[in-house]
């Protein structure tokens, strides 16, 4: 699975970020039960932090991307936290979406597809997630998403 995930990244021009090291008093995965607990994850692009608030600043695009990018270092913290085996991956279980919306921005649905849809690409069925999208007024670092996720896993 990690090798057909790699080719499904290149064919959409895209490629796994080095997974980011906590920035607090956290670990970036937990595993217990079959469940790995993926802390939030934050977007980076050509990495530098993408930054600022959707309806304010940032456009509906500009959210998309950043929803991706997220999702990206989902799979990326995933590749670390099961020691290069996506094989392990049973089933995307659901993403917690947060977005830094300014008071009149009410599309953060469509945001958090940017990760969504990332999913599906990659993982296929296993990729469809239940998900909660929501506005809030600030994220760490001024992050414009922030996702976390919950991911079944097979044993070692």
């Amino acid at each position: 699975m990690t090798a057909a995930i790699d080719a499904k990244l290149a064919e959409l021009g895209l490629s796994l970020p080095e997974a980011a090291a906590p920035v607090a008093a956290y670990v970036p995965a937990v595993e217990v039960g079959g469940l790995l607990h993926l802390s939030g994850q934050l977007p980076f692009k050509d990495g530098a932090l993408m930054t600022g608030r959707l309806g304010e600043d940032r456009d509906l695009a500009f959210g998309q991307e950043a929803a991706q990018r997220c999702g990206l270092m989902i799979v990326a913290q995933l590749k670390k936290a099961l020691d290069g085996d996506l094989s392990r991956v049973e089933r995307i279980i659901k993403l917690g979406v947060f977005v830094n919306s300014a008071a009149g921005f009410t599309d953060q649905p469509k945001v958090a597809n940017g990760a969504s849809e990332l999913m599906q690409s990659l993982f296929g069925d296993a990729g469809k997630h239940a998900r909660s999208a929501v506005g809030v007024p600030v994220l760490p670092l001024g992050a414009a998403v922030e996702i976390d996720a919950i991911v079944a896993v097979r044993a070692k």
